[in-house]
This record gives structure tokens, C-alpha cells and sequence, in this order.
């Protein structure tokens, strides 16, 4: 037990918040060290339920025990005999500890902190204030000394320090032990899971690098295949792809007139992409998932994918077919911008996408469904038409060559 050194009469003990989360915090490790029973700090009252019951058996007793062990009078109970806990007058409940613990109680009841004082020292607040022990209660800074100095450099208590210290490089040796055999199996485990997945296959080049990170703008036609449109006949769609590269692979996300798609590319070899999406839907689950393959280094403008993806149709209609898709690089850097619920976007029926580039200029882009008929670019028409879809199964021609709700067929 550690002696105040000075004139105790003046010193003051801490009160309030204070006071009572560090009578609190003893009180449960003594409670915790006396019982062997824990007890969970968090935000249950339930969880000090049994704490608070030792409590009350102290508090109930405070009218009858001022002179003995030194604190404020507390008048008598008078209903005591008449109520059971938690409705007796100085009964200390779980929520009470909880609320205290937690620092949310500025105030606390007399009666409790004159509890936890008994329960921790076996006198109450006022008469430890007069003789002090815990210089942590104590609302200043003091100094203390030990009972005992003479003995503490003793040969038996050095040799019970170096025991201490011997057991504690034990402990850490072995939690270093531990701790270094699951890294090398989760290692082990996902070295395996990225050979087995073919996950990050081939180291890339600089070249490659700035190949392939950039903004896209990306052409598809599986609106031709979506039976609900009457008029899908050469119709296509633009998207705006955003591509990052991130430590050995690529991350991307991909705006879409209607949804946006997420996902990730890595080169499998040398100057050949392979690109997995999924449509972003904010959820754990994976939707209509996509697998393209993308050559790159060949010097063309218009880079053509061939993908496994789906027509987008409504329900139990979306269906795998594969498709030819055309990519065409516009730029490096800069960022990427969605503008919504703008007068501009009702005009257009379309989404707009702001490319703020790093020279401070802006690009806009406006996606929306549009003929192929009407793109001003040749090159494109004979790369997205009805030829450029292939249907997983076999099915009536006109699901692609019509172009009237009278040719509309269900697929």
C-alpha cells in the first residue's frame, strides 16, 4: 500500500466523472480478481447486474454505518423491508454502473461512490480523505512513497524482477512464434488461391501501364437484343470507362447510359487484357458478371473486345450472348465527374459525364441509346451491327432485324 507524503489534511480528492470511473475501474478488476467472473464493458446494464448487487448490500447498510467506517449520514430506508431489489431507496442498479463506467454521469449518487470506497479501501469517502492511499484519487499531483523502501533492493525481490522480465520475453517470443506460423499459412493460402485463380499472372510493363489506365469510351449493341424494345434494331449505346492501375492490376468503373458496371482488368500476357465486370448494385452479391478479352499494342484507335456478357433485357429475359464491343482511348488522368438531376440531363434523356482533365480543360460525354445509323464514324457501323452479337442459343432471326413492334419477337 502506497503512504501520501505531506499534509493530507489539505489535499482534496478528484470528485465528479472523474472520481467515480476510476473507483469503478477498480472496483470491477477487484471484483474480476475476487469472483474469476468477468465482466463485459460495454453499453448492456446487464452485463454489471451481479457488480451492482455486491454494491447494494454495501449502500443499504450506509444509514447504519456512518461512525464506522466514515462517511456522510445517509437517512434510513423507511419502505426496506417492505421492496425488494432494484426498489430500494440506496439499491445500486446495473444501468447506474454502466452510465457511471462509461463517463456519461457528471454527478453521481453519494451513496455509490461511499459504496465503491468501502468496497476498495473498507472506509468511506470522508474518512479517506483524511489519510489517503491512492494518489490517483487525489485532485492533484503528490508525492508518494512506499512502504518499505528499504526492502525493495533486496536480493529476493530483484530475483523475483528478473523472473518477471524472463516470463515476459517468454510471452512475446511465443506470440512472435505464433503470429509468424499464420502469416506464412494465410500466405501459403492465398499464394495458392492466386495460382489456382490466376490472379495477377504477369508482371507489366510501363508501356502497358499507360496503355491501358485512362478514360475509354466504349461502344456496345446489346440493345439489339432486347426484346421489350420495339425499335432495338442497330441500336447501340455509349459508356464511359474510368481505368486505374493499382499495385499489378487495374481497377475501373464503367458509366453506363442506364447502370454503371465495376470491376477489375489484369494482363494475362503480353499486351492481352482480360477485363471482369459485374453491374455495381451496392450489394455482396454478384450481378450479371462479364468476362472480355482486349488486345492491346497493335496502334489502333479503335480497339475491338470480344466479351461474354448479356443482352440487359427485363427479368427472366437477360440472357448470355457474346458481343463485340469497340473501346476508344480519349486520355490519361484527370477525373471523372457524374452530373445528375440537372435540367441538362431531363433535356438530353441521357447521362452526362464530365472528364475534368489535368490541363483544366472539360469533356463532356452524353450517353444515352442511339441508332447506329446516326454515328458519324463509318468504321463503327460495321462493327456494332446485327452481326455483332451472338446469341447462346438458336432463336428467331427478326429478336435481331427487327425494327417495328409488329416484328418484335420473345426471346
Amino acid at each position: 500500500m502506497a503512504l501520501i507524503k505531506g499534509n493530507t489534511s489539505n489535499m482534496k480528492l478528484k470528485t465528479g466523472k472523474d472520481e467515480i470511473v476510476y473507483l469503478l475501474a477498480k472496483v470491477i478488476a477487484r471484483y474480476e480478481a475476487d469472483t474469476g467472473q468477468g465482466i463485459k464493458l460495454n453499453t448492456n446494464r446487464k452485463n454489471y447486474e451481479d457488480l451492482a448487487r455486491v454494491l447494494s448490500e454495501i449502500s443499504n447498510r450506509l444509514p447504519e454505518t456512518s461512525e464506522t467506517l466514515g462517511h456522510d449520514n445517509y437517512p434510513p430506508d423507511e419502505n426496506k423491508n417492505n421492496t425488494e431489489y432494484p426498489l430500494h431507496k440506496y439499491d445500486i442498479t446495473g444501468g447506474q454502473v454502466k452510465d457511471a463506467i462509461n463517463g456519461i454521469v457528471s454527478k453521481p449518487r453519494p451513496f455509490l461512490v461511499d459504496a465503491c470506497y468501502i468496497y476498495l479501501f473498507g472506509m468511506g469517502r470522508k474518512a479517506f480523505a483524511k489519510k489517503p492511499t491512492d494518489p490517483n484519487l487525489l485532485d492533484e499531483t503528490v508525492p508518494v512513497v512506499v512502504e518499505n523502501t528499504k526492502q525493495e533492493m533486496k536480493p529476493a525481490v530483484a530475483a523475483k524482477g528478473r523472473r518477471y522480465l524472463l516470463a515476459g520475453f517468454i510471452v512475446v517470443f511465443i506470440v512472435m512464434v505464433v503470429a509468424l506460423f499464420n502469416w506464412l499459412a494465410v500466405k501459403k493460402q492465398l499464394d495458392t488461391t492466386k495460382q489456382d485463380l490466376g490472379i495477377v499472372p504477369y508482371k507489366v510493363s510501363p508501356a502497358e501501364i499507360d496503355s491501358l489506365a485512362g478514360i475509354w469510351l466504349c461502344y456496345t449493341g446489346s440493345p439489339q437484343a432486347r426484346s421489350y424494345d420495339p425499335g432495338r434494331y442497330h441500336k447501340i449505346v455509349s459508356n464511359i470507362t474510368d481505368v486505374k492501375y493499382k499495385d499489378g492490376y487495374f481497377t475501373f468503373k464503367r458509366y453506363g447510359s442506364n447502370f454503371d458496371h465495376i470491376g477489375y482488368m489484369q494482363y494475362e500476357s503480353p499486351w492481352l487484357v482480360s477485363i471482369h465486370s459485374r453491374v455495381e448494385n451496392g450489394k455482396d452479391s454478384i450481378e450479371s458478371p462479364k468476362l472480355s478479352l482486349m488486345r492491346l499494342g497493335e496502334q489502333k484507335q479503335l480497339v475491338s473486345v470480344i466479351s461474354a456478357s448479356w443482352n440487359f433485357d427485363e427479368g427472366n429475359k437477360n440472357r448470355i450472348i457474346g458481343i463485340r464491343e469497340v473501346f476508344i482511348k480519349q486520355g490519361s488522368g484527370g477525373q471523372v465527374e457524374e452530373v445528375i438531376n440537372t435540367p441538362e440531363n431531363a433535356g438530353c434523356s441521357c447521362k452526362i459525364i464530365k472528364w475534368h482533365k489535368t490541363d483544366g480543360a472539360t469533356q463532356t460525354f452524353y450517353l444515352k441509346n442511339e441508332l447506329l445509323d446516326t454515328i458519324r464514324d463509318e468504321r463503327l457501323k460495321s462493327l456494332l451491327d446485327e452481326k455483332s452479337i451472338l446469341l447462346r442459343e438458336p432463336a428467331d432471326a427478326n429478336l435481331l432485324l427487327g425494327d417495328s413492334s409488329a416484328k418484335a419477337q420473345k426471346f
